[in-house]
């Protein structure tokens, strides 16, 4: 049988000599989790699905109205002055529901993207894991990493485009575009066709692949060296000190996401705010640079640090928390 390595017990060789194996780095694969289900079987790779879903749906529909005033201060600057004043005017001037504008279609894209973000990335792990062999995924891990992060959001973001596209167009829009998401679907699809739902699905890419790949490499690596500064192994620690560890160790990571993928977000907010018909991603991208310049890709950064640092540290803590609930080990660390 294929090994391995596990993602609760991916570190544990941390200290010892490349040269050799740790027995303890690895799981096999026919071994099963305390819950019954075998690890790397399909039921396995569904319910890290199911948890991306959890994790990543609830999680950005909870900070709607954070993620409304950063897309429409990335659009118009002058907007607003605050994110205070910009929910008063919102709630004087659209109603008390006004702030969570997006919020149908930020539920319905960010539950597909999670389960592809998360699902991908397991299993994708695993067939690198497997193709390059045991000690070159133990030496290279954060590489391992990057790569399986990297191909799993690929895959997600075509899942989370056409959703994304309807939230900015609604959201970036006085009064919105749309009153709900079907009404955003239909709006668009009859003036653009479907190939309007992913026009900002190249710039998607820019902003969503190196924000995985810093938020899955970062938060591995991370959680490693938490339970390295700890007096006793993981598995001596309760399942609340464990998901404790996820949340620290994601909401760490969460800081590094928001800056490495700030500018891009950014050009997608513009993208699908300004972009002009018949006019080329390319173009639209030159023309919206050449308007903003380098200063106007970071509008709006510390908020953002504040959403993607919740964000994160929340989606880890939920994801683990569900794998834990039904058998599995937490996510990085020792065994």
């Amino acid at each position: 049988m294929p090994l391995f390595p596990s993602t609760s017990s991916i570190n544990t060789a941390l200290t010892a000599p490349s040269s050799k194996k740790t027995e303890n780095f690895w799981i096999r694969a026919p071994a099963e989790s305390k819950g019954g289900i075998k690890l790397y079987s399909t039921d396995y790779y569904l319910a890290c699905t199911l948890g991306g879903i959890l994790a990543c749906g609830p999680t950005h529909s909870a900070v709607t109205p954070l993620d409304l005033v950063k897309c429409r201060r990335q659009v118009n600057p002058t907007l607003y002055s605050g994110n205070f004043q910009a929910w008063r005017s919102i709630i004087a001037t659209e109603g008390f529901g006004g702030i969570w504008t997006g919020l149908g279609a930020t539920l319905v894209g960010y539950s597909f993207q999670g389960a592809g973000k998360y699902g991908f990335y397991e299993l994708f792990k695993k067939q690198y894991a497997d193709l390059v062999g045991e000690e070159t995924a133990h030496n290279y891990r954060t590489s391992l990493y990057l790569a399986a992060s990297a191909s799993g959001e690929v895959i997600a973001d075509v899942l989370l485009c056409p959703w994304e596209a309807i939230k900015v167009r609604t959201q970036t829009t006085i009064p919105p575009f749309a009153t709900n998401v079907l009404d955003g679907y239909r709006k668009i699809t009859a003036t653009e066709g479907v190939a309007g739902l992913y026009k900002g699905l190249t710039p998607l890419w820019a902003r969503q692949v190196p924000y995985t790949m810093v938020k899955f490499a970062s938060f591995e690596r991370t959680v490693e060296a938490i339970y390295d500064m700890l007096p006793k192994e993981k598995h001596e620690y309760s399942m609340l000190t464990q998901t404790g560890v996820s949340f620290l160790g994601g909401y760490i990571a969460g800081v590094f996401c928001a800056v490495v993928s700030h500018p891009a977000d950014v050009m997608v907010s513009k993208i699908n705010a300004e972009k002009q018909p018949g006019e080329s991603v390319g173009a639209a991208v030159g023309r919206i640079y050449g308007k903003i310049g380098f200063s106007g890709l970071w509008n709006g950064l510390p908020v953002r640090i504040v959403m993607i640092g919740t964000l994160t540290g929340l989606q880890w803590l939920l994801y683990d928390s569900f794998k834990a609930a039904v058998g599995l080990p937490t996510t990085g660390g020792k065994k």
